[in-house]
C-alpha cells in the first residue's frame, strides 16, 4: 500500500512538472515571437525610411508592408496560443485519466484484498465449527440433549457454508453466462418459506410480513428470486443488531410488483448507496468490521433484478434503518 501511495505521488509530481514546463516553454516561445516581430518591424522601418517611403509613424503603420508583417506574426501568435491551449488541455485530460485509473486500480486492489480476508474467515469459521462437532462426537459420549445441540450447530454452519458457496458460484455465473429460467412463482409462498427459514436461523429477530392483496403470479427465475430475498433478509438481520425487527411487504400496482425489505439498523449513508452494489464492496474495513459477509450479496441482488428488467432502490426507513425496494414488471 505504501509503495502504491509513493508511486501515486510520483506520478502526480511528474505530471505537474510536465504541465508547468509546457506552460513555461509556451510563454518563452511567445516572448521570442514578440521579440522577432519587433526586430522585423525595426528592420522594415529602417529600410522604408531610407527609401523615403513614409514621413511619420502613422504613415508607416498604414503601409501594406507593415500590414503584411503584422499579419504574419499575428498568425504565429494565434498558432502558438491555439495549439498550445489544445495540447495543454490534452495534457490535463491525460493527467486526470491517469490519476483516475490509478485510484480505481487501488480501490479494486483494496476490494480484492478485503474479499480475500473476508472469504478466508467465512470459509474457515464454519469448517472449524463442523470439525469441532465431529471431534467432540469422536472423543466423548454425549446424551441426547447434547447431541441434538451439537447437531443443530453443525447444521447451521453447514447451511452457512452452503450459502457462501452458492453465492460464489452464482456470482461467477452472473459474470459469465447466467441464463435465468423463467417460471410462474407464487411470491407469497416463496417469501413465507424464506421467513420460516430465517426464524430458525435468527430466533432473536422479529419478522413481520405484509402480504398485500390480490397479488398475481410472478413470472421469473425462481432460484434467482430466492437468492435476492435471502440476501436482503439476511443483510437486514445482520445490520440490525440484537434487536432486529424486519418488515417485508409486497403490493401490485400499475402492473408492477413492489417488494420492500426494511430493517431497524444503522442505515446506509447516501454516498455509500451506489457503492454497496459493487462486487466485493463492503462498508468499512475487513480488519474492523464485525458483521459476516463477502460483499457479494447485494451485487447478486442487483444483477438478478436487472435480468428481470426491474429496479432496486435504497430508501431511509423511519425512524431508523434502511429499506430496499424492488420493482419488477408483471
Amino acid at each position: 500500500m505504501g509503495n502504491s501511495k509513493n508511486l501515486h505521488i510520483a506520478v502526480i509530481l511528474s505530471s505537474l512538472y510536465i504541465l508547468i514546463a509546457f506552460a513555461w516553454w509556451t510563454m518563452l516561445l511567445m516572448k521570442k515571437n514578440t521579440d522577432a516581430e519587433r526586430a522585423s518591424i525595426e528592420v522594415l522601418r529602417y529600410e522604408m525610411k531610407s527609401k523615403g517611403l513614409f514621413i511619420d509613424e502613422v504613415q508607416f503603420k498604414a503601409t501594406p508592408q507593415y500590414f503584411d508583417l503584422e499579419y504574419k506574426y499575428r498568425r504565429q501568435r494565434f498558432m502558438v496560443w491555439g495549439e498550445g491551449s489544445v495540447l495543454f488541455v490534452g495534457l490535463l485530460l491525460g493527467v486526470w485519466l491517469i490519476n483516475r485509473s490509478f485510484l480505481l486500480e487501488i480501490a479494486l486492489a483494496n476490494q480484492r484484498r478485503n474479499f480475500l480476508l473476508s472469504i478466508t474467515h467465512e470459509l474457515k469459521s464454519p469448517i472449524a465449527s463442523i470439525q469441532l462437532v465431529l471431534q467432540t462426537f469422536q472423543k466423548r459420549k454425549l446424551d441426547e440433549t447434547q447431541q441434538a445441540k451439537l447437531l443443530h450447530s453443525a447444521s447451521v454452519e453447514t447451511d452457512r457454508l452452503n450459502e457462501l458457496v452458492t453465492n460464489l458460484l452464482l456470482s461467477a455465473k452472473l459474470d459469465a453466462a447466467y441464463e435465468p429460467y423463467f417460471e410462474e412463482i407464487k411470491a407469497t409462498t416463496m417469501v413465507d418459506d424464506l421467513i420460516e427459514k430465517f426464524r430458525l436461523k435468527f430466533p432473536q429477530a422479529q419478522f413481520h410480513y405484509n402480504k398485500g392483496e390480490d397479488i398475481p403470479i410472478l413470472r421469473g427465475d425462481k432460484q434467482g428470486m430466492i437468492s435476492v430475498f435471502s440476501n436482503l433478509i439476511e443483510n437486514a438481520v445482520k445490520y440490525s443488531g440484537t434487536d432486529a425487527k424486519i418488515n417485508i411487504s409486497q403490493k401490485f400496482e400499475n402492473q408492477y410488483f413492489v417488494f420492500d425489505v426494511s430493517d431497524n439498523g444503522v442505515g446506509i449513508s447516501p454516498n455509500e448507496r451506489k457503492k454497496v452494489f459493487e462486487k466485493f464492496y463492503r462498508v468499512g474495513s475487513e480488519m474492523t468490521r464485525k458483521t459476516k459477509g463477502t460483499g457479494l450479496g447485494l451485487y447478486i441482488v442487483e444483477q438478478i433484478v436487472k435480468l428481470h428488467n426491474g429496479t432496486i432502490q435504497i430508501l431511509d426507513n423511519k425512524p431508523k434503518g434502511t429499506t430496499f425496494r424492488i420493482t419488477l414488471p408483471s
